[in-house]
C-alpha cells in the first residue's frame, strides 16, 4: 500500500507517464494528414532544400501532451532522480509490449472464428526492428535531455518563470526526439531520402513545439492541484530539494 501522499502523488503522474508513453508506441503505425493535403512550400537551407508539407504526423504523438506534463510535473516534485526511475519503467515496459505482441503473432488467428485476420492484426500492431529501436532511443535521449534543461532554466531563474522551464525543457528536448526517431526509423534504412527526413522532422517538431505552448495553462492547473494536495509547504519544500538533488545526479 502506499501510505504517503508523496507515494500515492509518484504512483498517479507515473502511471500517466508509462500508459501514454506506451499506447503512443502501439497506435504510432496510423499516420494523419493536418490541415489540407495539398499544402505544401520549399524551403530553402542553404546547401540544399526541403520540402515542408502535406502535414503528415503519426497518431501516436496525440498522446504526447500527457507525457510532457507528466514528466514536468515528476521534474518539478521528485528531480532528476524521479524522471530517471520513471523512464527506466518506460523503457522497460515499451520493450514487455513490443515482446508481448510478437508473441502473440505466432500463433495463427482460428479460421471462421476470429474477427482479426493475422493479416489484419500483424498490419495494425507489427512495427519494424527500426522504428521500435528508433522510438525507444528517442525516447531515452529525450527524457535525458529534457531533465537537464529544465533544471538549467530552473536554476537560472531562480525557480520562478514555471511556463519557461517547462516550454523550454520540452522545446529543446523534442527537437532530440524529432531527429532521433526519424532518422533512426526511416532515415538510415533507406526509407526516406534526406530532403524527406529534414522535412518530416520539421513537420513533427513544429506540431510537438504548439502542443508544449498550448498545455502550459495545465501545467500551472496541475501544480495548484498538487500544491492543494500535498499542502503549500510541503509541496514548496519537496520542489526544492527536488531542485537541490538534481545537481548532482546524471
Amino acid at each position: 500500500m502506499l501510505s504517503s501522499k508523496k507515494d500515492k502523488l509518484f504512483f498517479t503522474l507515473g502511471a500517466f507517464f508509462i500508459t501514454n508513453a506506451v499506447v503512443a508506441e502501439i497506435i504510432g503505425g496510423k499516420l494523419i494528414v493536418l490541415g489540407s493535403a495539398d499544402f505544401q512550400f520549399t524551403l530553402n537551407l542553404g546547401l540544399f532544400t526541403t520540402q515542408i508539407g502535406p502535414f503528415i504526423l503519426s497518431v501516436g504523438v496525440l498522446p504526447w501532451p500527457i507525457v510532457f506534463l507528466s514528466t514536468d510535473l515528476i521534474n518539478e516534485y521528485f528531480g532528476k532522480q524521479g524522471v530517471r526511475r520513471i523512464t527506466n519503467i518506460g523503457v522497460i515496459m515499451i520493450i514487455y509490449t513490443f515482446l508481448i505482441l510478437f508473441v502473440t503473432m505466432i500463433p495463427k488467428a482460428a479460421e471462421g472464428i476470429s474477427p482479426v485476420s493475422d493479416q489484419s492484426y500483424r498490419q495494425v500492431l507489427s512495427q519494424s526492428m527500426w522504428i521500435i529501436v528508433g522510438s525507444i532511443t528517442a525516447f531515452i535521449v529525450s527524457q535525458i535531455v529534457d531533465v537537464v534543461v529544465f533544471h538549467i532554466f530552473r536554476r537560472r531563474t531562480g525557480g520562478k518563470y514555471l511556463w519557461m522551464r517547462a516550454t523550454g525543457s520540452t522545446v529543446v528536448s523534442q527537437l532530440i526526439d524529432s531527429v532521433v526517431i526519424l532518422g533512426i526509423a526511416f532515415y538510415l534504412p533507406g526509407k526516406i531520402n534526406l530532403s524527406q527526413y529534414l522535412g518530416f522532422a520539421i513537420t513533427n517538431y513544429s506540431y510537438k513545439v504548439l502542443i508544449a505552448i498550448l498545455i502550459t495553462p495545465l501545467i500551472y492547473l496541475g501544480h495548484g492541484i498538487i500544491d492543494r494536495y500535498l499542502g503549500k509547504e510541503a509541496a514548496e519544500k519537496m520542489a526544492e530539494d527536488a531542485a537541490e538533488k538534481s545537481k548532482t545526479l546524471f
